[in-house]
């Protein structure tokens, strides 16, 4: 696939800019976001608060535009696989940035998410304008998957700037970059999550109310209907684990981590203290520890135990390297 950057660059609506070969943006994606502080004290881009940065894009019909900062421009680079971002680099000392942010805005607006505007002051973000090789500001160009297109300098009509941006978009379709950003801004246009099937959803407002005991049993319904629903299944092995640590205070989490320390063959403390393991994030000890039980018991409690960790492995996910490791292990134990 030609990317846009060989491709003839459409007509420029001012003076043409030059960007004397390829740009290389990988050097401004690698770099490390500023601190916090970095940039305070430097005037609000056009067109912002009196706070800066980015503009509230959660409601809907807010503009599609981004200010342009190190922390972001990853992102943004990121984001031109699915659409345009068109970025204006302006400067307070220029007289004509101010209105040509504006009026960019209000052009990208009106493409309904299929353009994306950043707002780049050099003066805070001047790697961005080296890159580029800007001459002047302002000045518009455009990334379309990760290249950059150069669009123009200096001021321009309203009129020209449709032109430029609707060959734009036929270089980025050429290039399969036709997305489109919801009405709320970057990250709104996301699609929503399809519904969830009925028990999945009861269990689900179970758990939201606090009720384990009701989202396992409308988890054990839905693999009653379908055995094979993996959801289900993993679903159940969580809300049976939360269950079970709801009803530990800390004090008796205390006494149950010395009970197994002192007691190593007491079933019970050991698949509790192997309960908090796992809540906590100490996924292999937790793991590890029904495994060496198992390897030293037979009997009822092996079977109790093995099936307990089977009940993790679905807690924790039977794609986890952990998972894969542990069950290594229990082949050994077992045979």
């Amino acid at each position: 696939m030609t990317s846009p950057a060989s491709r003839p660059v459409p007509p420029a609506a001012a003076n043409p800019l030059n960007l004397r070969g390829a740009v290389d943006l990988s050097a401004l994606k690698q770099r490390p976001a500023p601190p916090a502080s970095a940039g305070a004290g430097r005037p609000p881009a056009p067109g912002t608060g009196a706070a800066g940065g980015a503009e509230d894009t959660g409601s809907a019909g807010a503009p599609l535009r981004v200010d342009v900062t190190e922390a972001n421009f990853q992102e943004l680079v990121d984001l031109s696989a699915q659409v345009p971002v068109v970025i204006a680099l302006w400067a307070g000392y220029s007289p004509g940035s101010a209105q040509l942010v504006d009026v960019l805005e209000q052009i990208v607006d009106s493409y309904e998410g299929r353009l994306v505007l950043g707002a780049a002051d050099i003066e805070a973000f001047p790697q961005l304008a080296q890159a580029f090789q800007v001459q002047a500001v302002p000045t518009a160009v455009a990334v379309v998957k990760g290249q950059p297109v150069p669009l123009f300098q200096g001021g321009a009509e309203e009129q020209q700037v449709r032109s430029l941006f609707e060959e734009l978009l036929k270089v980025a379709a050429a290039n399969g970059v036709t997305g489109r950003i919801g009405a709320g801004g970057p990250g709104a246009g996301e699609p929503e999550a399809p519904p969830l099937p009925p028990l999945h959803q009861k269990a689900f407002d179970a758990i939201e109310a606090g009720d384990y005991a009701g989202a396992a049993a409308a988890y054990r319904q839905a693999l009653t209907e379908m055995p094979a629903d993996a959801e289900a299944k993993a679903g159940l092995a969580q809300v049976e684990l939360m269950d079970r640590l709801q009803s530990l205070s800390a004090a008796e989490s205390d006494a149950v981590r010395g009970r197994a320390a002192e007691e190593p063959d007491d079933l019970e403390a050991q698949l509790a203290v192997a309960d908090l393991d796992i809540a906590g994030g100490h996924v292999e000890d937790g793991l590890g520890r029904i495994v060496a039980f198992i390897g030293r018991n037979f009997g009822p409690e092996r079977e109790t135990a093995r099936v307990r960790l089977l009940e993790l492995f679905d807690v924790v996910g039977p794609a986890d390297e952990r998972v894969a490791k542990a069950r290594q292990n229990l082949a050994r134990v077992l045979f």
